[in-house]
């Protein structure tokens, strides 16, 4: 395999993925970030993979079968499962930071906490099930399944709105996804019409031509 080839895989990939993590457990271990201070990075590059896995079906949506398209794709699911990890480092720190059940147990209905948490249980079945066995078992359910994936945006908006103080941050990272899948609603909207309007048309022809 060429070295083109080994930078474009999809371990190299991975690798590239887990370096903010590496960065972060390092600087944790060597006592230069606090547990409560690592929950914010954490946070927003799980985020960050989230939107990034989301926004690839609209992105394909309006520009079609492009090569760039394609590499997107063959990457949505390390997006996805990348999301998912730095949302457990996102808890192990949190826990690590409260360091007793009580006081987490205290909080838990909170606003900002409990959508956190319905964030993440809900990420648990689209990691357990990104693979091809599960799509081969579960057949169109798995695509039904992967549409949690926008419930657990929302919560983890949510979770970000009610923790911070300002909304800026989680704005800037969640209108581009909310603009796009209006975009994809609306080609999608247009298409459909249009495919009508031509089968109508059809039909039409039909009938004259008895």
């Amino acid at each position: 395999m060429s070295i083109g080839r080994k930078l474009n895989s999809l371990p190299a990939f991975w690798l590239v993925l887990s370096i903010p993590a590496i960065l972060l457990v390092r600087g944790y271990w060597t006592g230069d970030i606090i547990a409560m201070d690592m929950l914010h990075p954490t946070g927003e590059f799980s985020a960050r993979f989230m939107i990034l896995a989301l926004i690839i079906t609209p992105l394909s949506v309006i520009f079609g079968n492009r090569r760039w398209i394609g590499w997107l794709m063959k990457r949505r699911r390390s997006f996805g499962l990348a999301a998912f990890g730095y949302g457990m480092l996102h808890l192990v720190f949190y826990v690590i930071d409260m360091e007793a059940l009580k006081p987490i147990l205290a909080e838990f209905w909170a606003p900002g906490i409990w959508t956190g948490w319905a964030a993440l249980m809900l990420f648990v079945p689209l990691a357990i099930t990104s693979n091809n066995a599960s799509m081969r078992w579960l057949k169109q359910g798995w695509k039904r399944l992967q549409r949690l994936a926008y419930a657990a945006a929302l919560l983890t908006l949510a979770h970000w709105l009610l923790i911070h103080d300002g909304i800026g941050g989680a704005l800037a990272h969640f209108i581009p996804l909310l603009l796009l899948e209006l975009l994809r609603g609306i080609i999608i909207y247009a298409r459909r019409n249009n495919d009508m309007k031509q089968q109508d048309s059809l039909q039409t022809e039909q009938v004259w031509r008895k």
